[in-house]
């Protein structure tokens, strides 16, 4: 399967979202500055065609909930030619940008900046390119993918989050997760019923249920277990829990209070949308009941019971708990606004996995440093971007820290890099301390 003549790298980033680009910008940043026996040479594969970010996501007039200033690579470097000040002086909108008095971006325009980056980032990236195996030889890594087998010193596992949906909740064409809700919607065979349902307390289900409301004159119905939306909490001190200390402080505390502190912040990530949205969806609603021509209904305290999919309609049962009374609906969809999980291990390693250590949860056991611990046999090391949540706290998952976090990713793969002779680049793959041997990435 793999011989001496396959191309060896210091790492192979598997998947390649924000996390693994904030990842490879680090190291070009790294290896413009660094001594030839520190340079680190790396490749990614991404299965998508071309950089995304939950563009199925990108509704209209939304906006990120994180300070433009937390983008690729300003708290790691704050000079570098990656930012998003960066990004706005290219698109000529800075001035533009600053008048607005707003740290957060659109959201459309956030993914437009992470898609900028992936276009001039010079480390090598294969799209379109799906990652089949990956095994350790006793000396690397050996990744196979539909382009054939590269090996490597190291991993980085940026698998993503993935849509989750409740138990026993089949997807189909008209019941589905709001991570591709602009496709779906655009998809929906016909528009009968004039009725929508959306499943969710937080931000995302907020979002839909004014877009529906917005785009459709159909009847929207907000359903969620909570009495009413919660307020996202983004006050300076609870912000405290996404800085780059406070990771250290996550990680070396006992699990006890990791959980606490999970519990007590929650708000700021989970479950939880702006005030601004809440007024918003509140001031339509009354201004119906006022007007008396109701379209936004908002069901608190209220659980779904049974869904059934026909072809023209779905129609779903929901209870308001408190009061027992139930509700059917037929709708022309049902959109679930639930969350994501974390990318397994077993999803990006396959068999490789079972070396990996996890916890009474099925957690991957990880030291500071994001590396998985692993059996004795396998010397090289896999680092997690994602999967961290239960070691390093809430930013783990979010674009909050990605920049630091790839500038100590960085820092190991260097401090572990070997010995090499000064201006070698292993089986002609750039070192990137100047232009690219392989291009910027292979389909673009």
């Amino acid at each position: 399967m793999c011989s001496d003549l396959s191309p060896l790298v210091d790492v192979v980033g598997i998947g390649f979202g924000p996390s693994n680009l904030g990842l490879a910008i680090a190291i070009e940043e790294h290896n413009l500055t660094a001594g030839p026996q520190q340079t680190v040479t790396a490749k990614f594969f991404e299965k998508k065609d071309a950089f995304g970010w939950h563009s199925g996501m990108l509704l209209p007039g939304t906006t990120m909930q994180v300070s433009f200033l937390k983008d690729l690579a300003t708290q790691r470097n704050a000079r570098s030619e990656y930012t998003f000040l960066n990004y706005l002086t290219e698109r000529g909108r800075l001035t533009h940008f600053i008048n607005r008095q707003d740290f957060f971006p659109l959201r459309a325009e956030f993914h437009d900046y992470l898609c900028w980056a992936a276009d001039r980032v010079r480390v090598p990236v294969e799209y379109s390119t799906d990652v089949t195996a990956v095994h350790w030889d006793g000396d690397h890594f050996e990744v196979v993918s539909d382009s054939g087998v590269v090996r490597a010193r190291n991993l980085v596992l940026g698998g993503g989050l993935r849509a989750k949906l409740p138990a026993g909740i089949t997807p189909g064409p008209r019941v589905f997760h709001n991570h591709r809700m602009l496709r779906h919607f655009a998809d929906l065979p016909s528009r009968l019923n004039g009725r929508y349902a959306v499943i969710g307390a937080g931000q995302s289900a907020a979002e839909v249920a004014a877009y529906l409301h917005d785009e459709t004159g159909a009847d929207v119905h907000a359903v969620f277990a909570k009495y009413g939306y919660t307020p996202a909490d983004d006050s300076p001190y609870a912000n405290r829990i996404f800085d780059p200390e406070a990771v250290d402080e996550y990680f070396a505390a006992e699990d006890g209070w990791r959980e606490r502190l999970l519990h007590y912040h929650r708000s700021t990530n989970y479950s939880a949308v702006d005030p601004e949205l809440i007024q918003d969806l509140y001031q339509r609603e009354y201004t119906e009941h006022v007007d008396g021509h109701r379209r936004l209904f908002v069901h608190g305290a209220t659980e779904l019971l049974d869904i059934v999919e026909s072809g023209d309609s779905v129609r779903i049962r929901v209870a308001h708990r408190l009061t027992g009374t139930e509700t059917e609906l037929d709708c022309d969809a049902v959109v679930f606004a639930t969350g994501f999980e974390p990318t397994p291990l077993s999803d990006m390693l396959g068999d490789l996995a079972e070396s990996c250590g996890e916890d009474r949860h099925g957690r991957p056991v990880l030291d500071r440093l994001y590396r998985v611990q692993t059996t004795d046999d396998i010397t090289g090391q896999i680092f997690v971007q994602g999967n961290s949540e239960h070691t390093h706290g809430l930013t783990s998952t979010l674009l909050s820290n990605v920049a630091v976090r790839s500038g100590e990713i960085v820092r190991a793969l260097a401090e572990d890099r070997p010995l090499v002779a000064a201006g070698a680049a292993p089986n002609g793959f750039a070192d990137i301390t100047g232009e690219a041997a392989v291009g910027r990435d292979g389909h673009r």
